[in-house]
């Protein structure tokens, strides 16, 4: 037995039509059609992301684990701090950046302190 009529998807009642898959498909071609610019480059740019992240990936495990751990450390300290100054870290890591927050300097303090008039 196939395990699509074990599951009960194809049975003699109900036989696959190859008719009704196409009309599917042009339904989901038609929407997708519909969908403004912006949003297949968003698209466009996750899949380049995901391509380059592969990439580098390739790249970081034929290098030297001791550099590329270095490497990894730096560019996660930086994005981190980052998230730190802005304030723009993402919501399941807002509880740990607002315990961090106070001992580091952010843009709204900055742009506060240079708002006030300099000293006499």
């Amino acid at each position: 037995m196939g395990g699509c009529q074990e599951k009960g998807l194809v049975s003699a009642a109900f036989p696959a039509n190859p008719l009704a898959m196409l009309l599917f498909a042009e339904s989901a071609v038609e929407k997708m059609q519909t969908l403004p610019p912006g949003v297949w480059m968003k698209i466009g740019i996750v899949v380049a992301a995901i391509i380059a992240v592969v990439l580098v990936l390739r790249q970081v495990m034929k290098m030297n684990k001791v550099i590329a751990g270095v490497v990894v450390f730096v560019a996660g300290t930086i994005v981190f701090f980052s998230w730190v100054y802005n304030r723009n870290e993402p919501k399941f890591l807002t509880p740990i950046v607002e315990k961090i927050a106070p001992f580091f300097p952010t843009a709204g303090s900055y742009n506060a302190k240079q708002q006030k008039a300099p000293k006499p």
